[in-house]
């Protein structure tokens, strides 16, 4: 090998080669991530947005027993939650009035977003209870998620995808900065 050449090294056993999965880098996520299960608050935030300004709290539209407002840590650009205005955790507790509602809600927001964002599907549910994946499992509220063919954010068990907050280099220089000077 002459002296502008260098050796080119088998890949096959370096960390990032891929495997079955796919991964998508969510790095935005990180700021949830880091605020734990309930992030940076003392009062239900499903109770507590519609006491103030609709754009302040990202309100898209306001009903007489439920409202929709943006997800400030959204899956995809769109994503849209239904809230009672009652402090229910549960469907069941919801009123049959509460249920038109959020249905009626929500089924606007469903055209209104294939509208504007021209999407060409959606995830529609609802977390009931922490052990449930419930983010705020006090307070009862509908995910409305756009979906596109092209957006590759499904799950890792349908689609073996998986979303990483953080860019491998950023994890990598983390732990090594938090590692032991002792190697302990």
């Amino acid at each position: 090998m002459s002296d502008g050449e260098r050796e080119v090294e088998d890949g096959a056993h370096l960390a990032g080669v891929p495997d079955e999965f796919q991964r998508l880098w969510t790095p935005h996520r990180m700021a949830y991530i880091q605020a734990g299960p309930e992030p940076l608050r003392e009062d239900c935030p499903f109770c507590e947005a519609p006491q103030h300004d609709d754009a302040e709290r990202l309100i898209v539209a306001r009903g007489k027993t439920a409202y929709v407002l943006l997800n400030l840590f959204p899956y995809n650009s769109g994503h849209l939650l239904v809230c009672p205005y009652r402090h229910i955790a549960t469907y069941d507790q919801a009123t049959p009035e509460e249920v038109a509602e959020i249905g009626a809600l929500t089924q606007t927001a469903m055209r209104v977003l294939r509208e504007v964002s021209r999407c060409t599907g959606f995830n529609l549910g609802m977390n009931q209870g922490e052990v449930a994946g419930a983010g705020v499992a006090a307070h009862l509220h509908q995910h409305i998620v756009p979906r596109w063919a092209t957006d590759a954010n499904f799950f890792p068990i349908i689609a073996k995808t998986k979303a990483l907050p953080q860019l491998l280099g950023e994890v990598r220089e983390a732990v090594a900065n938090a590692w032991p000077a002792a190697g302990v």
